[in-house]
């Protein structure tokens, strides 16, 4: 589906790495676990949101199916007790009423089905965040990091292993694969260049759309109109004008000013060399029309337009970012020194340190008052007790590991933090 707009270098790499830095949260005493865990709940918004989202929105679609079906069969009744057809005539009108009562019915029941399979997601979720504790913080952070990955999963349309990793972990409820299917669909035939799946969702969130004052049908509307114009043949003219009467004429006391934008391009026809009115004919605004529709479907059922996995990646990021990450001599154990997290970390500023950290390149320990630097002839900067335990190996002979530069424990000069 890939709903993130761009995916941050090589998938497999960011999920593989990632597994590691988010697994590997600093232990904490029990006592200070209940803040993390309150803090950690802020973030499942996105959790409960989006079943309940669909949850409503199955009750809205039974209900209108319900109302219309009903109102047609006692339409049908009522024209029944007015008329004065034949007792034949009458008996094949009702015996259509009730066969078309009956198909009611097992709509109902499937409807029924539906709904209690999404309550019992809703609810299954609400038990997945109170089940939370400190006995059990690791098992629900193993299943959270698996939430995430599917997550990322489904917004880069990889299904068939989300789907097998969802079933192996016993976490269906917890995840949305068939709400991510559904959006796949309307992606792919806007890519295909078709806008009737996209109009048919349209249809289906109506009321949502229109109360969070969204443009998405307007502009599937206008896409369908400049393709009847791209045509260029007086029928195909014709046709978008009778399109405009029918299904933009609505439109023009919200947004007059693009659709006289449009509407001009029966002048300017498809091989115009104005920039203003090319740009309307152009593939791109196909993509376009995919971008906006990722960002309604993420609106509708509040979702992130990013991934989990990079938000929280990225809230990790935010606290080890420096300029030193971003140069050569980065250290392997940073995890900037990784390409994947340098795109990731691109757009975060750097972290605030209100004080210098010494890290030791041999034994990567902390350098401290306990555990001063020692400067070598050469000038690099290494900790006592790594070149210590060096010397000790050697018989006092040390040997820099950037360098290659050989030379006496005695020749060291200590350094002082201040």
């Amino acid at each position: 589906m890939e709903i993130d707009s761009a995916t941050n270098g090589n998938s497999d790499a960011v999920m593989t790495e990632s597994s590691a830095t988010i697994t590997s949260s600093p232990v904490v005493v029990p006592a200070s676990r209940s803040n993390q865990f309150t803090e950690s709940l802020k973030l499942e918004h996105q959790l409960l949101r989006v079943p309940f989202e669909h949850y409503k929105k199955t009750i809205r679609t039974n209900h209108r199916s319900f109302e219309k079906e009903v109102s047609t069969v006692v339409n049908g009744v009522g024209e029944l007790a007015d008329s004065d057809w034949s007792k034949d005539v009458t008996v094949s009108r009702l015996t259509s009423l009730v066969t078309r009562l009956q198909g009611l019915k097992r709509k109902l029941e499937e409807g029924s089905n539906v709904e209690n399979l999404q309550a019992q997601r809703c609810r299954a979720r609400i038990d997945h965040l109170d089940s939370v504790d400190v006995e059990n913080i690791t098992e629900w952070n193993n299943t959270k990091l698996k939430r995430i990955l599917v997550d990322y999963m489904l917004r880069m349309s990889y299904f068939e292993t989300a789907t097998k990793l969802s079933e192996s972990s016993n976490i269906l409820d917890l995840v949305d694969i068939d709400i991510f299917r559904e959006a796949k669909k309307v992606i792919d035939a806007l890519k295909n260049r078709e806008v009737a799946s996209a109009l048919a969702w349209c249809a289906d969130n109506k009321t949502r759309l229109k109360k969070s004052k969204s443009k998405f049908e307007f502009q599937l509307r206008l896409q369908e109109f400049i393709e009847l114009v791209r045509v260029d043949t007086a029928e195909s003219y014709q046709k978008a004008i009778q399109y405009a009467r029918k299904h933009l004429a609505s439109w023009g006391a919200t947004h007059m000013n693009e659709l006289q934008h449009v509407l001009a391009t029966l002048a300017f026809k498809s091989t115009t060399e104005c920039l203003k009115y090319k740009v309307l004919f152009e593939p791109q605004q196909w993509d376009v029309l995919v971008d906006q529709f990722k960002k309604e479907f993420c609106k509708l059922y509040g979702m992130t337009m990013e991934p989990l996995l990079n938000i929280y990646l990225q809230a990790g990021l935010s606290a080890l970012k420096t300029p030193y990450g971003f140069e050569e001599g980065c250290t392997k154990e940073d995890p900037l020194s990784q390409e994947n997290f340098r795109k990731l970390a691109l757009p975060l500023p750097f972290s605030k340190q209100h004080h210098s950290k010494l890290v030791c390149y041999i034994s990567k320990e902390l350098m401290d008052t306990e555990n001063p630097p020692q400067v070598l002839p050469n000038g690099y900067v290494y900790s006592t007790k790594a070149l210590k335990e060096m010397a000790e190996k050697n018989g006092g002979t040390i040997t820099c590991p950037r360098t290659g530069l050989v030379c006496n424990y005695t020749e060291l000069v200590k350094a002082y933090i201040s």
